[in-house]
């Protein structure tokens, strides 16, 4: 009678780690299991067949390692003990057999889900049996990680936000993502698989919400020290609602203009949620091609310039260092930042490397890089003197 109560206490103290363990996993939100968009569920049934065919294989695998270990330990005497056997095209036949089949439909659905879910593919259903409208026009979303919070740009609205996406549901987003620092990855599990934001470079994601609601939003690729708070929530409505959203947007009174970006690129961490009635049209190209701050080249500039033939050896000296005091850090190892300060004429092939003579080029009106052609006249005055270079191998 005395032992009975300690028997309980120690039958609920073992029971303890598995009611923690289904509490734990009571809390559990599955949403890659359960997502709220047709890319995302799409993605998710690639990623549950995918499974199921891999355990065709691995259950019978897991029972029968089991099974030949109870059936032919030591101690069991009535075994089937065959010292000469060797062979069996039965058995090689299932062996072989079985897994190539399973790896012919994974293949199979790999290729299918490859192209049918290329993030850069634009979408062709809002959910299953329910195609585009040939009419539909999908929102146009540009995605600017930033150090460390997301600035999203509207263009067809002519507004933009920090830490904050929404859009209509079941009308098709159109996503161009990129970065002006380091590498982030743009992940709304709800919404679609993660796709990457890297300097001067643009990514493409298709996706659409078909429920409404309010999904989390991250950047699931580190990227320093305020990596941990670049969250956002993303605010899937219906089409009146959006709507009034956007309304809402134009009504406050900041507008994001190159300097205003400048500002809000310089790092910073959990900031909270801000909106701009008005956007710079030509902000997020010039933040794809790194070239928002005055006097800097952009990058499609330089690579029309390189498409035309490049500027020479007297172009290699026509940088300056970059200030990046205020936005990131210098880096420990490599080249400090610089950017193209100046244009030199062609080399002269008959001045051993050297331009022929001083030069001065009048630089308005403002450069644009394409197709770039000598002013006629080269001693008008101009902003921008050119020097001989010496010689290779004499003494100055």
């Amino acid at each position: 009678m005395d032992h009975e109560p300690a028997h309980r206490r120690l039958r609920l103290l073992r029971n303890l780690p598995v009611a923690a363990a289904l509490m734990a996993l009571g809390g559990c939100n599955f949403v890659v299991l359960h997502p709220a968009g047709d890319v995302a569920a799409r993605q998710r049934d690639l990623l549950v067949e995918s499974t199921v065919l891999m355990l065709l294989i691995i259950v019978p695998v897991m029972v029968l390692t089991v099974l030949f270990a109870i059936r032919y330990r030591q101690s069991h005497r009535r075994a089937d003990y065959q010292p000469d056997w060797d062979h069996s095209i039965h058995l090689e036949l299932v062996i072989w057999g079985a897994p190539l089949l399973i790896i012919i439909c994974i293949g199979a659905l790999t290729w299918m889900g490859t192209h049918l879910l290329d993030p850069y593919r634009p979408l062709t259903r809002i959910a299953a049996g329910k195609p585009v409208a040939a009419e539909a026009s999908p929102l146009e979303v540009d995605v600017v990680a930033l150090d460390w919070k997301w600035l999203f740009l509207y263009p067809q609205y002519g507004i933009g936000s920090v830490n904050e996406l929404a859009a209509p549901v079941d009308r098709p987003i159109s996503f161009r993502i990129t970065s002006p620092s380091v590498m982030n990855s743009f992940y709304i599990p709800a919404l679609a698989g993660q796709i990457y934001a890297m300097p001067g470079m643009e990514t493409r994601l298709h996706a659409v919400a078909n429920a409404p609601g309010t999904f989390a939003g991250f950047s699931a690729n580190y990227s320093g020290a305020g990596f941990s708070g670049m969250h956002f929530p993303f605010r899937a409505m219906p089409a009146a609602d959006f709507d009034q959203w956007v309304a809402s947007v134009r009504a406050v009174p900041d507008r994001l203009d190159r300097s205003g970006y400048l500002a809000l690129a310089r790092p910073s961490s959990n900031e909270p949620v801000r909106h701009y009635a008005g956007v710079d049209p030509q902000l997020f190209g010039a933040i794809l091609n790194l070239c928002v701050e005055p006097g800097r080249m952009c990058m499609h500039e330089m690579a029309a310039i390189d498409a035309k033939g490049g500027l020479g050896l007297a172009g290699v000296d026509a940088v300056l260092p970059r200030d990046v005091a205020a936005s990131r850090p210098r880096a420990v190892f490599g080249a400090n930042p610089a950017y193209v300060a100046s244009l030199c004429t062609p080399e002269d092939p008959t001045a051993g490397g050297r331009p022929a003579s001083p030069a001065r080029l009048d630089l308005s009106p403002p450069l644009i890089g394409f197709g770039l052609s000598l002013p006629a006249d080269l001693s008008a005055p101009a902003s921008l003197t050119l020097s001989p270079v010496p010689a290779a191998g004499s003494d100055s």
